[in-house]
């Protein structure tokens, strides 16, 4: 036999280990996984392996025991061909336009002083993504809008009204045949459903909608209304010819084509122009694995920034965060280097994406570039700039620069951004990042998040895959295909189980095989000892 290829994954399994102290629930023995340490790995195993829901952290990798861990993690990927923006990441990448403009600091509704913590263990931590819950708004934070707010808002309306008017004469009134559309779509619209009853109940003192008043209306649609009523006024002085009657839906789908309703993308709003910006932000990509010339040049830089960091947000006494534990968690990668002619520009493999501002680095996105995803592993920033938001804003530019990259690689087109730890309620923020799948951790099928947080909301552990039929499509048939290296020398499972001595280790291979999936397992090398 021929000695281990250069290319090939070379592994040593640890098996299921005892239980050791949960960084989200804090049960002291409750978190168990399965471990193994990754002296080399090809980025195409590591892919197979999230897959399976692997996770890395450094060169360890593990697995946790679903079905028997105190916070089973689900591995979550989004979609980002067809993100869909909120309004909360809406506000973050605005109020980062508004600091950058004019160096506005002022903070969003809702905003959280600390982000949760991954843990996983001292030297292995869960390298899940650190984002910032934003949908939560206080309601003492609400105030009435004030005179000046008013008067605001008449302007805005005052404006729009201008713009519906020109709409309005440079477009024909529509066929009769958009109109019979309209009409039919008003008709089943108003049909009630029958999946969804309304239960209207009488609430108590105090509490609620007081249902012997109209309901409440949106400022949006009030104003909708408004311009609808002045256009409808004014139709007759603004078309040519006899005075014709149009129907109200027509107008409402001239409006809803109008500029101001056509929302903007998210590569809109993260590369605004902003000509006379007070400050300037660099997002500069630099391989960490093996460590790139620019990555030398700013590691000490990169690393006070960690430190202060895990101070600050994690609590971290000063002597935690040395340069040995930092290189250890975020820096040594088993991912060996590729740069294929049809993988992006920067190649596949580990690296930082560094944010600059004026020239100082405030924050650092810690990724893997994976033949068919961007995987977020961490992020650390600078506790001056917590007021931006930078978990979500970073999580937000990766999904955008995903989306840049599979322009030159077509088949890299999902982000993954670690577990979804839905027992944990201040975890639950990565399932806003729409649309996205959780992995079903029996099958390992991708299922919508939809569909998966009805069966979470009643047990913490779940199958996903609703065929109960269906089983591991990627498990081991024949143990003895397993490779091994043993000795410097690559075999097959089934000769080193003749050559070798001693007690037998075949439960041990057979779990280890079971995990990793056949394909990994007959191609990854398993260190024998």
């Amino acid at each position: 036999m021929a000695a281990a290829e250069r290319s090939s994954s070379i592994v040593e399994y640890f098996g299921g280990e005892a239980g050791y102290r949960c960084g989200y629930c804090k049960n002291v023995t409750g978190n168990l996984s399965h471990g193994m340490w990754a002296h080399s790995m090809t980025v195409q195993d590591y892919q197979d392996l999230i897959d399976r829901g692997w996770r890395r952290s450094g060169k360890y990798v593990y697995k946790p025991i679903m079905n028997q861990t105190c916070c089973p993690q689900y591995t979550i990927r989004c979609r980002p061909l067809h993100f869909q923006l909120s309004k909360s990441h809406k506000k973050v990448l605005k109020k980062m336009s508004k600091f950058l403009t004019n160096g506005d600091t002022s903070k969003v509704a809702g905003d959280v002083t600390e982000e949760p913590m991954d843990s996983h263990r001292e030297d292995a931590i869960v390298c899940s993504f650190v984002l910032k819950n934003e949908s939560d708004i206080n309601l003492s934070e609400l105030k009435p809008l004030s005179v000046d707010e008013m008067q605001r808002v008449e302007t805005e309306d005052n404006n729009e009204e201008e713009e519906m008017k020109k709409e309005v004469n440079v477009k024909k009134v529509a066929s009769e045949s958009f109109q019979t559309c309209a009409d039919q779509d008003n008709a089943s619209s108003s049909t009630p459903s029958h999946s969804a009853k309304l239960i209207h109940t009488t609430p108590k003192p105090g509490k609620g909608a007081d249902l012997s008043k109209p309901p409440c209306r949106k400022a949006k649609d009030i104003r909708k209304e408004r311009k609808l009523q002045k256009l409808l006024q004014n139709q007759t002085h603004t078309l040519e010819g006899p005075p014709k009657q149009v129907e109200p839906q027509v107008l409402l789908s001239q409006i809803s084509k109008s500029k101001g309703n056509q929302p903007k993308s998210l590569e809109d709003l993260i590369f605004v122009s902003l000509p006379d910006a007070r400050h300037q932000l660099e997002v500069r990509v630099v391989r960490s694995s093996p460590p790139s010339c620019q990555f030398k040049a700013t590691f000490q830089e990169s690393y006070q920034v960690y430190k202060r960091y895990q101070m600050a947000i994690h609590k971290d006494p000063p002597d935690k965060p040395t340069i040995s534990q930092f290189t250890r968690f975020l820096c040594d990668s088993p991912l060996e280097a590729e740069n294929p002619p049809n993988g992006p520009d920067c190649g596949y493999g580990s690296f930082h994406q560094q944010y600059w501002l004026d020239g100082k680095i405030i924050a650092v996105g810690v990724i893997d570039i994976l033949p068919y995803c961007v995987s977020s592993v961490y992020l650390y920033y600078d506790p001056d700039y917590t007021f931006l938001s930078l978990g979500v804003y970073s999580a937000l530019r990766e999904i955008a620069f995903t989306r840049q990259l599979h322009e030159k690689a077509d088949e890299l087109c999902y982000y993954y951004m670690g577990f979804y730890i839905h027992s944990c309620p201040k975890m639950r923020y990565k399932g806003q990042y729409r649309p996205s799948d959780l992995l079903c951790p029996e099958t390992y099928v991708w299922v919508p998040i939809e569909q998966c947080l009805p069966t979470l909301e009643h047990s913490k552990y779940c199958r996903f895959n609703q065929d109960l039929k269906a089983v591991d499509e990627g498990c081991i048939k024949e143990l003895g295909r397993v490779r091994v290296l043993h000795k410097r020398i690559v075999m097959p499972y089934s000769v080193y189980k003749k050559r070798c001595k001693g007690p037998s280790d075949e439960a041990s291979v057979q779990q280890y095989a079971s995990l990793v999936g056949r394909t990994c397992s007959e191609r990854m090398l398993l260190f024998r000892s």
